[in-house]
């Protein structure tokens, strides 16, 4: 499966992935500390949030390093979402596409790309734009998932075709890197890191049927309905499995 169409977060994904995809005090502080362990000790730092969406990290970002945060996103109603929901002194929400980024060279200590590399339509082009607006030494943070790693769900088994989508959606990491070398910026480290993705199962399951990851987009009604009703069957039968955590990757490159 190839040439999957780009998600539309204007058309619904706005109205749900605050919720959908929120991230708890305890992981949130987790993320930090990563990424404060791969940033110099000096503050202010200044951080560009690509793809920055409903601005889940926005405000945790200019807390933890004390400067400004640009968070750069297309989706129009995803940037009002933040706006509103995640607003902070120190943070800007900017229109822009990781191929076009709205702000000087040289102008950010590093860049997180928090499950958004996947998205961008023209990954060499983003790759140049990050090496263009980061500083001498600067970092990029990529929280992403690469074709050739999956972290294994425990909704896929209820939705056939979800590991295809996925693994087309996703660059393999050597794709990923390849992209990020040609721009000059090169594979430093990849951890593993531990997410909490939900308290409880009720709250996983409320959360998956919100429809807020972008692999549903590519899958039909029919077929995500079919999967919530052998889901809720299991449920009811106590066979269902839910795991409230598991392994994010976090690339990090220089």
């Amino acid at each position: 499966m190839t040439g999957l169409p780009p998600v539309d977060y204007d058309k619904a994904q706005h109205r749900v992935y605050a919720k959908a995809r929120a991230v708890g005090a305890e992981t949130m502080a987790r993320w930090m500390a990563r990424f404060a362990a791969e940033l110099p000790a000096a503050r202010p730092l200044t951080i560009l949030d690509l793809g920055s969406g409903t601005g889940r990290f926005s405000p945790a970002l200019a807390e933890t390093f004390a400067g400004p945060v640009w968070g750069v996103e297309p989706s129009e109603k995803m940037r009002a979402q933040a706006e509103a929901g995640a607003a902070h002194p120190a943070v800007r929400y900017l229109a822009g596409t990781a191929g076009a980024i709205p702000l000087p060279e040289a102008s950010v200590d590093a860049v997180l790309m928090f499950l958004s590399f996947h998205h961008f339509p023209d990954k060499p082009a983003a790759a140049r734009e990050v090496a263009r607006v980061l500083r001498p030494g600067g970092r990029v943070l990529m929280r992403g998932e690469f074709g050739d790693r999956p972290p294994g769900v425990w909704w896929a088994p209820y939705f056939p075709r979800f590991e295809t989508v996925a693994r087309a959606l996703f660059p393999s990491l050597d794709e990923t890197l390849a992209a990020f070398a040609d721009a000059g910026l090169h594979h430093l480290a990849l951890h593993e890191v531990q997410e909490q993705y939900a308290a409880s199962e009720d709250e996983a399951v409320e959360r998956l049927k919100l429809r807020g990851i972008s692999v549903f987009d590519h899958l039909d009604d029919a077929e995500i309905e079919a999967g919530f009703v052998a889901l809720d069957a299991d449920r009811a039968a106590g066979r269902l499995r839910v795991a409230l955590s598991g392994r994010s990757d976090l690339l990090v490159l220089g």
